[in-house]
């Protein structure tokens, strides 16, 4: 398969296996929208690490096959592959992506679809749709816009050039920067911890903050305000408070 799901310590792994470069073919693409509703589906997955192997995260579309589609090919396609990445973005669990080497056009897309990304030191990440005469289309638009503000996402578009990891981090475009050796472990012990927390209110974080974002600040607070209230009902939530009052804070064990 050129894209597995693998758990282990609650911890799903998303994992791209497309030789040489993991190229993003429709095949991939497809694929990657079953497994990450698959992954919101399962209860023994509580945290996500998207992953491309310890060379390359990925380097983009498959360009060959890009190539032969004409326009009206393109926009039955279009729609399909942005909804193969917004699967990915809408798990409603912590998801990090563990980006080494390369992270181009529909990889950097694909990260950008993660809440954190933490990047390889020599990785390099870039959107250069425009050197073939095309601007991203799964997402990168707006998803990079939004993270990294309007200007620098448009000095990256427009020009298609590649950031090397210290630029990436500089700009908020990945989170933090480890040796190339290090990615999966850290991206995974990031997950793991989180794996273990109070399920229900990471995902009202996460929707809060997601959905907020795309509406007025009133919306977004009656957004936040439902799921906390909402979050009084929940067994998590008496856990976590009872074990606050009896031990303290931070040794709440949720199921």
């Amino acid at each position: 398969m050129t894209v597995t799901l693998e758990v282990s310590e609650g911890v799903g792994t998303l994992r791209l296996d497309r030789p040489p470069m993991n190229a993003l073919d429709i095949a991939i693409q497809d694929r990657l929208r079953e497994l990450a509703e698959e992954a919101t589906r399962r209860d023994d997955v509580r945290a996500v690490v998207i992953y491309g192997g310890e060379k390359v995260f990925a380097a983009g579309a498959d360009i060959k096959e890009m190539q032969a589609m004409d326009h009206t090919a393109m926009v039955v396609r279009s729609r399909a592959l942005q909804e193969s990445f917004t699967a990915v973005a809408r798990i409603p669990k912590p998801v990090v992506a563990a980006v080494t080497g390369y992270a181009l056009g529909g990889g950097c897309e694909l990260a950008l679809c993660a809440d954190i990304r933490i990047a390889a030191d020599n990785a390099k990440l870039g959107q250069p749709e425009i050197l073939l005469g095309l601007i991203p289309g799964a997402g990168g638009t707006q998803r990079l816009s939004r993270l990294i503000g309007p200007s620098r996402a448009k000095d990256l578009i427009f020009t298609g050039r590649m950031v090397r990891a210290d630029e990436a981090l500089s700009i908020g475009l990945v989170d933090r920067v480890v040796a190339a050796e290090k990615v999966y472990e850290e991206a995974h012990a990031w997950a793991a911890k989180l794996a273990q927390g109070p399920a229900l209110a990471l995902r009202a974080a996460k929707e809060s903050i997601d959905a907020g974002l795309e509406t007025d600040i009133e919306t977004g607070l009656a957004i936040e305000r439902n799921w906390f209230a909402g979050l009084f009902a929940t067994e998590d939530r008496e856990r976590g408070m009872r074990s606050f009052v009896e031990e303290g804070p931070g040794k709440a064990k949720f199921l």
